[in-house]
Protein backbone atom coordinates (compact mmCIF):
# COMPACT_ATOMS: atom_id res chain seq x y z
CA UNK A 1 0.00 0.00 0.00
CA UNK A 2 1.38 3.43 -0.88
CA UNK A 3 1.80 6.01 1.84
CA UNK A 4 -1.56 6.87 3.44
CA UNK A 5 -0.77 10.60 3.72
CA UNK A 6 0.09 10.68 0.01
CA UNK A 7 -3.10 8.79 -0.86
CA UNK A 8 -5.39 11.31 0.86
CA UNK A 9 -3.26 14.31 -0.08
CA UNK A 10 -6.12 15.69 -2.19
CA UNK A 11 -7.95 16.57 1.06
CA UNK A 12 -5.31 19.09 2.10
CA UNK A 13 -4.11 19.31 5.69
CA UNK A 14 -6.31 21.97 7.30
CA UNK A 15 -9.78 21.89 5.81
CA UNK A 16 -13.08 21.94 7.65
CA UNK A 17 -12.90 18.18 8.26
CA UNK A 18 -9.47 18.35 9.91
CA UNK A 19 -10.47 21.37 11.99
CA UNK A 20 -13.53 19.59 13.40
CA UNK A 21 -11.51 16.46 14.20
CA UNK A 22 -8.67 18.50 15.74
CA UNK A 23 -10.73 20.64 18.09
CA UNK A 24 -13.25 17.92 18.99
CA UNK A 25 -10.48 15.55 20.06
CA UNK A 26 -8.70 18.29 22.01
CA UNK A 27 -11.96 18.96 23.87
CA UNK A 28 -12.36 15.27 24.81
CA UNK A 29 -8.90 15.30 26.42
CA UNK A 30 -9.73 18.11 28.86
CA UNK A 31 -11.30 15.78 31.51
CA UNK A 32 -7.93 14.09 31.91
CA UNK A 33 -6.42 17.37 33.07
CA UNK A 34 -8.79 17.87 35.96
CA UNK A 35 -9.37 14.15 36.49
CA UNK A 36 -5.71 13.30 37.09
CA UNK A 37 -5.12 16.04 39.63
CA UNK A 38 -8.46 16.19 41.44
CA UNK A 39 -6.76 14.08 44.08
CA UNK A 40 -4.47 17.02 44.89
CA UNK A 41 -7.51 18.58 46.57
CA UNK A 42 -9.57 15.49 47.40
CA UNK A 43 -6.74 13.85 49.35
CA UNK A 44 -5.09 16.92 50.85
CA UNK A 45 -4.73 16.78 54.63
CA UNK A 46 -6.20 19.77 56.53
CA UNK A 47 -4.62 20.91 59.80
CA UNK A 48 -6.05 18.76 62.58
CA UNK A 49 -5.76 17.77 66.22
CA UNK A 50 -7.56 15.49 68.64
CA UNK A 51 -11.21 16.27 69.22
CA UNK A 52 -12.04 17.46 72.72
CA UNK A 53 -15.73 17.95 73.35
CA UNK A 54 -18.48 17.22 75.84
CA UNK A 55 -16.37 17.68 78.99
CA UNK A 56 -16.28 20.45 81.58
CA UNK A 57 -12.84 22.12 81.56
CA UNK A 58 -11.60 25.56 82.51
CA UNK A 59 -10.55 27.78 79.62
CA UNK A 60 -6.85 27.36 80.51
CA UNK A 61 -7.08 23.57 80.44
CA UNK A 62 -9.12 23.55 77.25
CA UNK A 63 -6.32 25.49 75.56
CA UNK A 64 -3.64 23.22 77.01
CA UNK A 65 -5.17 19.75 76.57
CA UNK A 66 -3.42 19.30 73.18
CA UNK A 67 0.40 18.96 73.52
CA UNK A 68 2.71 21.28 71.62
CA UNK A 69 5.11 19.48 69.25
CA UNK A 70 8.00 20.73 67.14
CA UNK A 71 7.58 19.97 63.42
CA UNK A 72 10.21 21.16 60.92
CA UNK A 73 11.46 23.67 63.47
CA UNK A 74 7.98 25.08 64.14
CA UNK A 75 5.80 24.75 67.23
CA UNK A 76 2.34 23.38 66.47
CA UNK A 77 -0.46 21.43 68.15
CA UNK A 78 0.03 17.67 68.20
CA UNK A 79 -1.95 16.00 65.43
CA UNK A 80 -2.24 12.54 66.93
CA UNK A 81 -2.24 12.82 70.71
CA UNK A 82 -3.72 14.67 73.67
CA UNK A 83 -3.21 14.61 77.42
CA UNK A 84 -5.33 11.98 79.15
CA UNK A 85 -8.75 13.54 79.57
CA UNK A 86 -9.58 11.83 82.83
CA UNK A 87 -6.40 13.27 84.41
CA UNK A 88 -6.97 16.71 82.87
CA UNK A 89 -10.59 16.71 84.06
CA UNK A 90 -9.54 16.02 87.66
CA UNK A 91 -6.82 18.68 87.61
CA UNK A 92 -9.26 21.20 86.15
CA UNK A 93 -11.90 20.37 88.76
CA UNK A 94 -9.35 20.87 91.56
CA UNK A 95 -8.48 24.35 90.28
CA UNK A 96 -4.91 23.66 89.18
CA UNK A 97 -3.56 25.95 86.48
CA UNK A 98 -1.55 24.35 83.62
CA UNK A 99 2.05 25.54 83.34
CA UNK A 100 2.01 27.06 86.84
CA UNK A 101 0.73 24.36 89.16
CA UNK A 102 1.24 21.44 86.78
CA UNK A 103 4.22 20.66 84.53
CA UNK A 104 2.49 19.59 81.31
CA UNK A 105 5.44 17.48 80.12
CA UNK A 106 4.84 15.18 83.12
CA UNK A 107 1.30 14.33 82.04
CA UNK A 108 0.53 11.07 80.26
CA UNK A 109 -0.68 11.30 76.66
CA UNK A 110 -3.26 9.26 74.76
CA UNK A 111 -4.36 8.93 71.14
CA UNK A 112 -7.29 10.68 69.49
CA UNK A 113 -9.83 8.16 70.79
CA UNK A 114 -12.76 10.53 70.16
CA UNK A 115 -11.73 11.47 66.63
CA UNK A 116 -10.23 14.66 65.22
CA UNK A 117 -11.08 18.29 64.74
CA UNK A 118 -10.16 19.51 61.24
CA UNK A 119 -9.42 23.07 60.23
CA UNK A 120 -11.79 24.56 57.67
CA UNK A 121 -9.55 27.49 56.75
CA UNK A 122 -8.80 25.98 53.33
CA UNK A 123 -11.26 23.11 52.80
CA UNK A 124 -14.77 22.45 53.99
CA UNK A 125 -13.96 18.76 53.69
CA UNK A 126 -11.67 16.30 51.91
CA UNK A 127 -11.75 12.51 51.91
CA UNK A 128 -9.02 12.72 54.57
CA UNK A 129 -11.32 14.57 56.96
CA UNK A 130 -14.36 12.56 55.78
CA UNK A 131 -12.81 9.15 56.50
CA UNK A 132 -10.12 10.15 59.07
CA UNK A 133 -7.10 9.18 56.94
CA UNK A 134 -4.63 10.55 59.50
CA UNK A 135 -2.23 9.32 62.20
CA UNK A 136 -2.33 5.49 62.21
CA UNK A 137 -4.40 5.63 59.00
CA UNK A 138 -2.11 8.12 57.29
CA UNK A 139 -0.84 5.43 54.89
CA UNK A 140 -4.29 5.36 53.30
CA UNK A 141 -3.83 8.85 51.88
CA UNK A 142 -1.02 8.08 49.38
CA UNK A 143 -2.48 4.60 48.87
CA UNK A 144 -5.71 6.19 47.63
CA UNK A 145 -3.85 7.99 44.85
CA UNK A 146 -1.93 4.83 44.00
CA UNK A 147 -5.18 2.85 43.57
CA UNK A 148 -6.44 5.49 41.14
CA UNK A 149 -3.29 5.20 39.05
CA UNK A 150 -3.37 1.40 39.16
CA UNK A 151 -6.80 1.73 37.58
CA UNK A 152 -5.27 4.01 34.96
CA UNK A 153 -2.50 1.48 34.35
CA UNK A 154 -4.97 -1.37 33.78
CA UNK A 155 -7.19 0.89 31.68
CA UNK A 156 -4.28 1.83 29.43
CA UNK A 157 -3.49 -1.82 28.78
CA UNK A 158 -7.08 -2.89 28.14
CA UNK A 159 -8.00 0.15 26.06
CA UNK A 160 -5.03 -0.44 23.76
CA UNK A 161 -6.10 -4.03 23.10
CA UNK A 162 -9.77 -3.11 22.69
CA UNK A 163 -9.03 -0.13 20.48
CA UNK A 164 -7.03 -2.17 17.98
CA UNK A 165 -9.81 -4.78 17.95
CA UNK A 166 -12.99 -2.69 18.01
CA UNK A 167 -11.83 0.73 16.87
CA UNK A 168 -10.51 3.98 18.29
CA UNK A 169 -13.84 5.77 18.46
CA UNK A 170 -15.84 3.30 20.64
CA UNK A 171 -13.01 3.03 23.16
CA UNK A 172 -12.64 6.82 23.34
CA UNK A 173 -16.31 7.31 24.22
CA UNK A 174 -16.42 4.30 26.55
CA UNK A 175 -13.52 5.81 28.52
CA UNK A 176 -15.30 9.19 28.67
CA UNK A 177 -18.44 7.45 29.95
CA UNK A 178 -16.46 5.66 32.68
CA UNK A 179 -14.94 8.94 33.86
CA UNK A 180 -18.30 10.71 33.88
CA UNK A 181 -20.35 8.02 35.64
CA UNK A 182 -17.82 7.10 38.32
CA UNK A 183 -16.69 10.64 39.10
CA UNK A 184 -20.37 11.29 39.81
CA UNK A 185 -20.66 8.04 41.80
CA UNK A 186 -17.81 9.08 44.12
CA UNK A 187 -20.16 11.56 45.74
CA UNK A 188 -22.21 8.71 47.23
CA UNK A 189 -19.28 6.87 48.84
CA UNK A 190 -20.24 5.89 52.38
CA UNK A 191 -16.82 4.56 53.37
CA UNK A 192 -13.18 4.74 52.36
CA UNK A 193 -13.33 1.22 50.86
CA UNK A 194 -16.35 2.14 48.75
CA UNK A 195 -14.63 5.34 47.62
CA UNK A 196 -11.52 3.32 46.73
CA UNK A 197 -13.47 0.85 44.56
CA UNK A 198 -15.27 3.62 42.68
CA UNK A 199 -12.02 5.55 42.29
CA UNK A 200 -10.32 2.49 40.81
CA UNK A 201 -13.06 2.08 38.18
CA UNK A 202 -12.86 5.82 37.50
CA UNK A 203 -9.13 5.34 36.92
CA UNK A 204 -9.83 2.77 34.20
CA UNK A 205 -11.14 5.60 32.03
CA UNK A 206 -8.39 8.02 33.07
CA UNK A 207 -5.77 8.33 30.31
CA UNK A 208 -7.53 5.60 28.27
CA UNK A 209 -9.43 8.27 26.39
CA UNK A 210 -6.21 10.31 26.12
CA UNK A 211 -4.43 7.42 24.38
CA UNK A 212 -7.41 6.66 22.14
CA UNK A 213 -7.78 10.34 21.20
CA UNK A 214 -4.03 10.68 20.62
CA UNK A 215 -3.92 7.71 18.26
CA UNK A 216 -7.17 8.61 16.49
CA UNK A 217 -5.95 12.13 15.76
CA UNK A 218 -2.48 10.89 14.74
CA UNK A 219 -4.07 8.55 12.20
CA UNK A 220 -6.68 10.92 10.78
CA UNK A 221 -4.49 14.03 10.53
CA UNK A 222 -1.39 14.27 8.35
CA UNK A 223 1.79 16.33 7.91
CA UNK A 224 2.56 19.23 10.22
CA UNK A 225 -1.02 19.25 11.49
CA UNK A 226 -0.48 15.74 12.85
CA UNK A 227 2.67 16.87 14.66
CA UNK A 228 0.84 19.94 15.99
CA UNK A 229 -2.04 17.80 17.26
CA UNK A 230 0.12 15.02 18.75
CA UNK A 231 2.16 17.47 20.78
CA UNK A 232 0.67 20.91 21.35
CA UNK A 233 -2.99 20.07 20.65
CA UNK A 234 -3.45 17.08 22.94
CA UNK A 235 -1.33 18.49 25.72
CA UNK A 236 -2.95 21.92 25.64
CA UNK A 237 -6.32 20.20 26.05
CA UNK A 238 -4.88 18.46 29.10
CA UNK A 239 -3.38 21.71 30.43
CA UNK A 240 -6.65 23.64 30.03
CA UNK A 241 -8.43 21.01 32.12
CA UNK A 242 -5.58 21.18 34.64
CA UNK A 243 -5.93 24.99 34.94
CA UNK A 244 -9.72 24.79 35.30
CA UNK A 245 -9.34 22.46 38.29
CA UNK A 246 -7.93 24.93 40.89
CA UNK A 247 -10.47 27.55 39.84
CA UNK A 248 -13.35 25.15 40.47
CA UNK A 249 -11.74 23.83 43.65
CA UNK A 250 -11.34 27.38 44.99
CA UNK A 251 -15.10 27.98 44.83
CA UNK A 252 -16.14 24.41 45.71
CA UNK A 253 -14.19 23.52 48.84
CA UNK A 254 -16.22 20.46 49.72
CA UNK A 255 -14.90 17.30 48.03
CA UNK A 256 -18.37 16.04 47.10
CA UNK A 257 -19.35 19.31 45.42
CA UNK A 258 -16.06 19.33 43.49
CA UNK A 259 -16.54 15.74 42.29
CA UNK A 260 -20.08 16.51 41.19
CA UNK A 261 -19.02 19.64 39.31
CA UNK A 262 -16.25 17.79 37.48
CA UNK A 263 -18.55 14.99 36.35
CA UNK A 264 -21.35 17.06 34.82
CA UNK A 265 -19.45 18.78 31.93
CA UNK A 266 -18.54 15.40 30.45
CA UNK A 267 -22.19 14.90 29.44
CA UNK A 268 -21.59 17.61 26.81
CA UNK A 269 -19.44 15.16 24.84
CA UNK A 270 -22.42 13.00 23.78
CA UNK A 271 -23.04 14.97 20.52
CA UNK A 272 -19.37 14.50 19.61
CA UNK A 273 -20.18 10.89 18.67
CA UNK A 274 -21.78 12.13 15.46
CA UNK A 275 -18.94 14.53 14.67
CA UNK A 276 -16.03 12.16 15.23
CA UNK A 277 -14.99 9.74 12.47
CA UNK A 278 -13.39 6.36 12.98
CA UNK A 279 -9.74 6.12 11.95
CA UNK A 280 -9.56 5.29 8.21
CA UNK A 281 -6.11 3.81 8.78
CA UNK A 282 -7.54 1.41 11.35
CA UNK A 283 -10.46 0.47 9.06
CA UNK A 284 -8.00 -0.30 6.28
CA UNK A 285 -5.94 -2.46 8.64
CA UNK A 286 -9.12 -4.49 9.30
CA UNK A 287 -9.91 -4.81 5.60
CA UNK A 288 -12.93 -2.48 5.84
CA UNK A 289 -12.04 -0.49 2.73
CA UNK A 290 -15.54 0.72 1.88
CA UNK A 291 -16.02 2.29 5.33
CA UNK A 292 -12.61 3.98 5.12
CA UNK A 293 -13.43 5.38 1.67
CA UNK A 294 -16.83 6.61 2.91
CA UNK A 295 -15.12 8.64 5.65
CA UNK A 296 -12.62 10.14 3.20
CA UNK A 297 -15.39 11.01 0.74
CA UNK A 298 -17.33 12.72 3.53
CA UNK A 299 -14.16 14.61 4.41
CA UNK A 300 -13.79 15.64 0.77
CA UNK A 301 -17.33 17.09 0.81
CA UNK A 302 -16.62 19.00 4.02
CA UNK A 303 -13.39 20.35 2.53
CA UNK A 304 -15.10 21.05 -0.82
CA UNK A 305 -12.64 19.03 -2.90
CA UNK A 306 -13.15 16.23 -5.43
CA UNK A 307 -12.20 12.70 -4.35
CA UNK A 308 -10.82 10.26 -6.95
CA UNK A 309 -13.04 7.38 -8.13
CA UNK A 310 -10.85 4.82 -6.31
CA UNK A 311 -9.03 6.05 -3.22
CA UNK A 312 -7.43 2.95 -1.68
CA UNK A 313 -6.19 0.41 -4.21
CA UNK A 314 -4.23 -1.91 -1.91
CA UNK A 315 -4.92 -2.28 1.75
CA UNK A 316 -3.02 -5.45 2.55
CA UNK A 317 -1.40 -5.23 5.99
CA UNK A 318 0.30 -7.92 8.00
CA UNK A 319 -0.11 -8.11 11.70
CA UNK A 320 2.25 -9.40 14.34
CA UNK A 321 2.86 -8.84 18.01
CA UNK A 322 4.91 -6.08 19.53
CA UNK A 323 6.04 -5.62 23.10
CA UNK A 324 7.24 -2.06 23.62
CA UNK A 325 9.15 -1.03 26.71
CA UNK A 326 10.17 2.52 27.33
CA UNK A 327 12.26 3.33 30.39
CA UNK A 328 12.68 7.03 29.43
CA UNK A 329 8.91 7.43 29.27
CA UNK A 330 8.49 5.60 32.59
CA UNK A 331 10.99 8.00 34.16
CA UNK A 332 9.22 11.05 32.75
CA UNK A 333 5.85 9.90 34.09
CA UNK A 334 7.33 9.29 37.56
CA UNK A 335 8.84 12.77 37.51
CA UNK A 336 5.80 14.46 36.04
CA UNK A 337 3.30 13.14 38.57
CA UNK A 338 5.67 13.43 41.52
CA UNK A 339 6.36 17.09 40.80
CA UNK A 340 2.70 17.78 39.97
CA UNK A 341 1.37 16.17 43.15
CA UNK A 342 3.97 18.05 45.16
CA UNK A 343 2.32 21.32 44.13
CA UNK A 344 0.36 21.51 47.39
CA UNK A 345 3.69 22.20 49.12
CA UNK A 346 4.86 24.98 46.78
CA UNK A 347 2.76 27.79 48.24
CA UNK A 348 0.72 28.34 51.39
CA UNK A 349 -2.37 28.44 49.19
CA UNK A 350 -2.81 25.05 47.40
CA UNK A 351 -5.07 26.62 44.75
CA UNK A 352 -2.31 29.02 43.70
CA UNK A 353 0.21 26.17 43.83
CA UNK A 354 -1.86 23.99 41.51
CA UNK A 355 -2.47 26.86 39.08
CA UNK A 356 1.27 27.69 38.95
CA UNK A 357 2.06 24.06 38.23
CA UNK A 358 -0.55 23.99 35.45
CA UNK A 359 0.62 27.24 33.83
CA UNK A 360 4.22 25.95 33.67
CA UNK A 361 2.97 23.27 31.29
CA UNK A 362 1.99 25.75 28.57
CA UNK A 363 5.58 26.76 27.60
CA UNK A 364 6.59 23.11 28.05
CA UNK A 365 4.08 21.97 25.44
CA UNK A 366 5.11 24.73 23.06
CA UNK A 367 8.74 23.62 23.47
CA UNK A 368 7.69 20.02 22.79
CA UNK A 369 5.94 21.04 19.58
CA UNK A 370 8.99 22.98 18.38
CA UNK A 371 11.27 20.04 19.21
CA UNK A 372 9.05 17.66 17.25
CA UNK A 373 9.18 19.97 14.24
CA UNK A 374 12.93 20.61 14.15
CA UNK A 375 14.93 18.15 16.29
CA UNK A 376 15.59 14.39 16.06
CA UNK A 377 13.50 12.45 18.55
CA UNK A 378 16.37 10.78 20.42
CA UNK A 379 18.20 14.08 20.92
CA UNK A 380 15.01 15.75 22.20
CA UNK A 381 14.38 12.99 24.74
CA UNK A 382 17.98 13.03 26.02
CA UNK A 383 18.05 16.83 26.36
CA UNK A 384 14.77 17.00 28.31
CA UNK A 385 15.93 14.27 30.70
CA UNK A 386 19.31 15.90 31.35
CA UNK A 387 17.87 19.39 31.79
CA UNK A 388 15.22 17.91 34.08
CA UNK A 389 17.79 16.14 36.27
CA UNK A 390 20.12 19.10 36.88
CA UNK A 391 17.68 21.43 38.76
CA UNK A 392 16.37 18.48 40.81
CA UNK A 393 19.89 17.76 42.03
CA UNK A 394 20.52 21.46 42.76
CA UNK A 395 17.43 21.91 44.97
CA UNK A 396 19.15 20.28 47.96
CA UNK A 397 21.95 22.89 47.79
CA UNK A 398 19.57 25.84 48.19
CA UNK A 399 19.52 27.43 51.70
CA UNK A 400 16.21 27.35 53.55
CA UNK A 401 15.87 31.13 53.40
CA UNK A 402 15.89 31.07 49.57
CA UNK A 403 12.61 29.23 49.14
CA UNK A 404 11.77 31.12 45.92
CA UNK A 405 14.96 29.81 44.30
CA UNK A 406 14.03 26.25 45.31
CA UNK A 407 10.57 26.81 43.83
CA UNK A 408 12.10 28.11 40.58
CA UNK A 409 14.37 25.04 40.32
CA UNK A 410 11.46 22.67 40.92
CA UNK A 411 9.38 24.41 38.27
CA UNK A 412 12.34 24.31 35.86
CA UNK A 413 12.61 20.57 36.47
CA UNK A 414 8.88 20.14 35.88
CA UNK A 415 9.05 22.25 32.71
CA UNK A 416 11.72 20.00 31.24
CA UNK A 417 10.10 16.73 32.33
CA UNK A 418 6.71 17.91 31.00
CA UNK A 419 8.31 18.82 27.68
CA UNK A 420 9.75 15.32 27.43
CA UNK A 421 6.49 13.64 28.48
CA UNK A 422 4.57 15.55 25.82
CA UNK A 423 6.89 14.69 22.95
CA UNK A 424 7.04 11.04 24.06
CA UNK A 425 3.30 10.66 23.40
CA UNK A 426 3.77 11.74 19.79
CA UNK A 427 7.04 9.80 19.47
CA UNK A 428 5.45 6.54 20.65
CA UNK A 429 2.57 6.88 18.17
CA UNK A 430 5.13 7.35 15.36
CA UNK A 431 7.05 4.15 16.11
CA UNK A 432 4.38 1.50 15.67
CA UNK A 433 2.29 0.37 12.66
CA UNK A 434 -1.41 1.03 12.29
CA UNK A 435 -2.48 -2.55 12.99
CA UNK A 436 -0.83 -2.37 16.42
CA UNK A 437 -0.53 1.34 17.10
CA UNK A 438 -3.12 1.58 19.85
CA UNK A 439 -2.10 -1.72 21.44
CA UNK A 440 1.58 -0.72 21.39
CA UNK A 441 0.84 2.79 22.64
CA UNK A 442 -1.43 1.31 25.32
CA UNK A 443 1.21 -1.17 26.49
CA UNK A 444 3.91 1.50 26.50
CA UNK A 445 1.53 3.76 28.42
CA UNK A 446 0.79 0.89 30.81
CA UNK A 447 4.47 0.43 31.61
CA UNK A 448 4.92 4.17 32.11
CA UNK A 449 1.77 4.30 34.29
CA UNK A 450 3.66 2.24 36.86
CA UNK A 451 5.49 5.51 37.40
CA UNK A 452 2.27 7.35 38.25
CA UNK A 453 1.41 4.58 40.76
CA UNK A 454 4.82 5.01 42.39
CA UNK A 455 4.69 8.82 42.52
CA UNK A 456 2.52 9.21 45.69
CA UNK A 457 4.68 6.68 47.54
CA UNK A 458 7.88 8.32 46.29
CA UNK A 459 6.74 11.68 47.65
CA UNK A 460 6.10 10.11 51.06
CA UNK A 461 9.86 9.36 51.29
CA UNK A 462 10.28 13.08 51.95
CA UNK A 463 9.11 12.37 55.50
CA UNK A 464 12.46 10.67 56.15
CA UNK A 465 14.70 13.03 54.18
CA UNK A 466 13.28 16.14 52.57
CA UNK A 467 15.36 15.93 49.38
CA UNK A 468 15.26 12.16 48.84
CA UNK A 469 12.45 12.28 46.21
CA UNK A 470 14.40 14.86 44.19
CA UNK A 471 17.60 12.79 44.32
CA UNK A 472 15.76 9.67 43.16
CA UNK A 473 14.00 11.53 40.33
CA UNK A 474 17.25 13.14 39.17
CA UNK A 475 19.08 9.79 39.20
CA UNK A 476 16.30 8.09 37.23
CA UNK A 477 16.47 10.87 34.64
CA UNK A 478 20.22 10.42 34.16
CA UNK A 479 19.88 6.65 33.68
CA UNK A 480 16.95 7.16 31.29
CA UNK A 481 19.00 9.61 29.22
CA UNK A 482 21.54 6.84 28.55
CA UNK A 483 18.74 4.38 27.76
CA UNK A 484 17.32 6.84 25.21
CA UNK A 485 20.44 6.34 23.06
CA UNK A 486 18.99 2.97 22.02
CA UNK A 487 15.58 4.25 20.89
CA UNK A 488 14.77 4.10 17.15
CA UNK A 489 14.55 7.37 15.22
CA UNK A 490 11.29 8.50 13.54
CA UNK A 491 12.09 12.14 12.70
CA UNK A 492 10.72 13.15 9.27
CA UNK A 493 9.57 9.60 8.54
CA UNK A 494 5.98 8.60 7.62
CA UNK A 495 3.85 6.62 10.05
CA UNK A 496 4.46 2.89 9.42
CA UNK A 497 1.45 0.92 8.20
CA UNK A 498 2.99 -2.56 8.55
CA UNK A 499 5.39 -4.39 10.86
CA UNK A 500 7.84 -4.69 7.96
CA UNK A 501 7.96 -0.90 7.55
CA UNK A 502 8.62 -0.51 11.28
CA UNK A 503 11.40 -3.10 11.26
CA UNK A 504 13.19 -1.44 8.35
CA UNK A 505 13.82 1.62 10.51
CA UNK A 506 17.22 2.15 12.07
CA UNK A 507 17.60 0.39 15.42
Amino acid sequence: MRDYAETIGFLGQWGRFQQIVFFSLVATIMPNGFGAFTLVFLTDTPSHHCLVSGINLTEDWRKSVIPIKEVDGKQELSRCSRYRLDVVRNLSAQGYIPGRDVNLTDLEEEGCVDGWSYSKDIYESTIVSEFDLVCSNQWKQPFTSTVFFVGGLLGSFLSGQLSDRYGRKPVLFAALALQTVFTFAQVFSGSWIMFLIILFINGLGQMSNFVAALVLGSEVLTGKVRVLYSSLGTCLGFAIGYMILPLLAYFLRDWKSLSLALSLPCVAYVPFWWLMPESPRWLLSRGRVEEAEAIIRTAAKWNKVQAPRIIFEDCGMKKTLSFPFDFPRFTMIVGYYSLSFNTAQLHENPYISCFISAVVEIPAYISSWMALLYLPRRLSVILTLVFGAVPLYLIQLVPDDLSNLALALEMLGKYSITTGSSLMFAYTAELYPTVLRNTATGISNTVSRIGSCIAPLLLSLGMYYKYLPYIILGSLAVVAAFAALFLPESFKKPLPETIEQMQRRER
